[in-house]
């Protein structure tokens, strides 16, 4: 099972659940500064709106743990977020 599975299986999971606190808690431990985390969530989403599949593959492969861990917040955040409007 690659990267990307891997996540979309468990943000998938944490849809089940409406509680934060813990990915709140993980993110607090990362060492990405404020600004990381923006950039990389600036990239997730220009990256992601391209039709350049290889490009986005390429990119995310190359994410360290924290980063994914940030992706996956965001991912079940916006989610909850979507499902709540």
């Amino acid at each position: 099972m690659d990267k990307t599975q891997q996540l979309d299986n468990s943000v998938i999971a944490e849809l089940q659940n409406k509680d934060h606190s813990e990915q709140l808690k993980h993110l607090d431990n990362l060492s990405c500064t404020h600004g990381d985390i923006i950039e990389l969530l600036a990239q997730y989403l220009a990256l992601s709106e391209q039709d350049d599949d290889s490009q986005f593959d390429a990119w995310y492969d190359a994410l360290c743990q924290d980063q994914l861990r940030v992706l996956k917040a965001f991912e079940i955040f916006r989610a909850h977020y979507e499902q709540a409007h």
